[in-house]
């Protein structure tokens, strides 16, 4: 039996219907960049975030950068990112002008390590932005703290979040802004890109508006310099879709962690732990071993599909060769990147699948050990 990593098609066949109704209307509207289904996503997800604004656009890399830039942010200013995190969190930063800052990761949650994030401000530093990780939260209140204590902006990378909880509070709305994507194996992925910008902030969100669409809030007339980075009406339509079905969704990548963590209590493997502030909502469900490799191997072998989340840390990518920081810099962050190992995570994996992935991986340990 073969186990994908995730597997789109398997959702789609659940909504297919909706979704076709709801793309159906585009075409009969064509409003196919911003509009009425924008528009329309934009009000409902900002609910669901508990945002009194929402901004959508065309992925979630632009999010942080049009956050970044609206909080006013830019040349001479030092962002702090956490290490361990898509290429994308600093990538945005380097984009709005700014110089991301690397902090190490903690060595449970994965996320940033709230410890160390005070040693890396200096009078340059203007935000912070925790990245939840994985689905799940990073450690908000002291990183709030830190902030108030150094007048500090924080800005939420919740692109593999959608929905998880801190302290019973969803992501994205307890910053200044928050960033999410909606690239298409997300908790709530388009069919295509997408992304969208949520606030509390009222000139934020003006501003990552007129950004987004070259600086214009009237036709032809542009206040600022801005990008063409809006959301198309196919894909608002859809996410407004699956954007109901998310919190079962959700329950299910649950339900599916927990069967994991029956199966494969007892072996060597480290197991993803939810933080006690935090509510998982599993966009990954990653493990740890010494035999990282050798696994990926036995189960590509078995028919299962892995991913390795991140083989190169952000701060060892030739991009970033310009900063200086050299291997050992982080090594937490640079020890799970040498471990970590993805498991197939999707709300349609199937009981027997579970069971195969957790056997695989336990025939491997013992392969091991001979």
């Amino acid at each position: 039996m073969i186990v994908p990593f995730v597997d789109l098609q398997a959702q789609y066949k659940t909504i297919k219907t909706e979704v076709g109704v709801a793309i159906e209307r585009v075409l009969e509207t064509a409003a196919f960049v911003l509009g009425r289904e924008v528009e329309a996503f934009e009000a409902a997800f900002a609910e669901y975030t508990n945002a009194q604004f929402c901004v959508g656009v065309n992925s979630g890399t632009a999010a942080i950068q049009l956050a970044v830039t609206a909080c006013g942010i830019g040349a001479g200013d030092e962002v702090i990112v956490p290490a361990n995190s898509f290429f994308a969190t600093a990538e945005a930063v380097s984009t709005a002008g700014a110089t991301p800052v690397f902090v190490d990761a903690d060595s449970v949650s994965y996320t940033i390590d709230v410890g160390k994030i005070e040693a890396a401000i200096t009078k340059r530093t203007r935000a912070i932005i925790p990245v939840h990780l994985y689905g799940q939260t990073a450690d908000l209140d002291p990183i709030f703290e830190i902030a108030a204590r150094h007048d500090l902006a924080i800005i939420e990378d919740a692109a593999q979040a959608h929905g998880s909880l801190y302290n019973n509070r969803k992501v994205g709305a307890l910053g200044r802004a928050g960033c999410f994507s909606f690239y298409p194996g997300k908790n709530l992925g388009a069919y295509g890109e997408g992304g969208a910008v949520v606030t509390n902030d009222a000139e934020v969100a003006r501003r990552v508006r007129l950004l987004r669409d070259h600086g214009s809030e009237q036709k032809y007339r542009h206040e600022i310099i801005g990008y063409n980075f809006r959301l198309e009406g196919i894909q608002a339509a859809v996410l407004a879709v699956k954007l109901k079905h998310l919190d079962c969704w959700n329950d299910l990548r649950r339900r599916h962690a927990a069967r994991y963590a029956e199966l494969l209590a007892g072996t060597s493997l480290a197991l993803p732990r939810e933080m006690p502030y935090a509510r998982h909502v599993y966009h990954l469900y990653v493990v740890q071993t010494n035999n990282r490799d050798a696994l990926h191997k036995t189960l590509t072998e078995a028919g299962i599909g892995t991913g390795i989340h991140y083989p190169t840390p952000i701060h060892l990518q030739p991009a970033y060769h310009s900063l200086k920081y050299k291997a050992g810099d982080f090594p937490t962050t640079e020890r799970q990147a040498a471990r970590v190992l993805s498991l197939p995570m999707y709300p349609e994996l199937r009981d027997e699948q579970i069971a195969q992935v957790a056997e695989a991986c336990m025939n491997a340990a013992r392969a091991a050990s001979a």
